[in-house]
């Protein structure tokens, strides 16, 4: 087979779309032809989700009964429950457990076994059930494993607020409510991603909804992918425990050949414009804290690779600083980030289903050739 090789589909282009644009050198972002800018500031979680899934904003009516329609199935039954309590005794880790548990809503779901998995209708009142249990199973989870009791859902709190309170047992102030929205926002798709693209070759096969977003859980488990926000925090950490200037430690690891998490995008060449909006709630964040010490150590991090390495901050810079100054722990910041993204999974599913061909690539052999085959007794 003849052609050009590029590995990791790198620059390839498999598939058109009209649910985000990414422009890598003016550092853009766009959902269906909205800035992520004013999407971050003017528009909630609920009002982007209605916006990927149906193609337009809401107007107040939609929207509210769109909303409703999502919080009427934040509730996890005893049979989800009880899984889920499990794999937190079991302590099993945060994505897997996830992973399992998005599975595992497929067997309460009554339209699951639908014969046309392509319906779009069917689809849509699946793609609700997964997207408002996500983040219920993801609160219990991490409530189990600290022996604490389920909190069940408020239906008029919003979906990001409502997360919160799961998570803590007690409703966020607005400022949190507000900044965990607007990073849902900010995390709901990103073009034909690693995770995004694993959930439409399994769509493509003609497999179910459910299957392909237990794919992409699966990958974006990966440090690569969605594992990157945690090592962040991680460094960080680290630097403030080491006592060193962080720019004298970043200098050190670099020396050293280590990687300096959250820098550098396969598609950005210039700052991550999500990375800038998420920059500014982390500084008001620890400005209402009192406390600059990680945002100021994110800053000085950030100028010292600009100048040294000439790479920008990716969107996991300063969602890892945002988060564990609302009082996050590290090990959800992944689960959290399918929380939002798995809007953009569904909406890329149904997208797929729309026009389907099976994605079915190839590879360049590179093996041997025209072997003997030799006899058992001569091996």
């Amino acid at each position: 087979m003849s052609g050009e090789l590029k590995r990791g589909l790198e620059g390839v282009l498999v598939a058109e779309s009209e649910l985000s644009f990414i422009d890598g050198d003016a550092g853009q972002l766009i959902y269906r032809g909205y800035a992520i800018e004013d999407l971050a500031r003017d528009a909630s979680y609920e009002e982007v989700l209605y916006l990927l899934w149906h193609g337009e904003l809401p107007n107040s009516e939609k929207l509210e009964a769109f909303s409703e329609g999502l919080a009427a199935h934040r509730d996890l039954g005893d049979g989800i429950l009880e899984v889920t309590r499990e794999l937190a005794e079991q302590d099993e880790a945060p994505m897997a457990a996830l992973r399992t548990l998005v599975s595992a809503m497929s067997a309460y779901d009554d339209d699951a076994d639908f014969e046309d998995v392509t319906d779009r209708e069917t689809n849509l009142e699946k793609a609700k059930r997964i997207t408002a249990k996500t983040p219920s199973v993801l609160a219990a989870y991490a409530r189990f494993r600290r022996g604490d009791d389920y909190v069940e859902p408020k239906e008029d709190l919003g979906h990001a607020a409502n997360f919160l309170y799961m998570l803590n047992g007690e409703e966020p102030n607005d400022v949190l409510a507000e900044t965990f929205d607007m990073a849902l926002v900010l995390h709901a798709d990103h073009g034909l991603n690693a995770s995004t693209f694993s959930a439409t070759v399994t769509a493509s096969t003609l497999s179910d909804l459910y299957s392909a977003v237990t794919s992409a859980v699966g990958t974006l488990a990966g440090s690569l992918h969605g594992g990157a926000n945690a090592n962040v925090m991680k460094m960080l950490k680290e630097i403030d425990d080491s006592d060193m200037d962080p720019t004298e430690w970043v200098e050190d690891a670099l020396e050293n050949g280590k990687r300096v998490a959250g820098f550098g995008h396969r598609v950005y060449n210039v700052k991550d414009p999500r990375a800038k909006i998420l920059g500014g709630k982390s500084e008001a964040l620890g400005e209402a804290a009192g406390d600059m010490k990680w945002y100021d150590m994110s800053v000085a991090i950030e100028e010292y690779i600009g100048e040294e390495k000439g790479l920008a901050p990716n969107v996991d810079f300063y969602s890892a600083s945002t988060y564990y100054q609302m009082g996050i722990p590290i090990d959800l910041y992944t689960p959290i980030f399918a929380v939002s993204r798995v809007g953009g999974w569904i909406a890329h599913v149904l997208e797929q289903y729309e026009d389907n061909r099976l994605i079915r690539p190839r590879a360049r052999y590179t093996g041997d050739k025209d072997l003997e085959f030799p006899g058992l007794d001569e091996r």
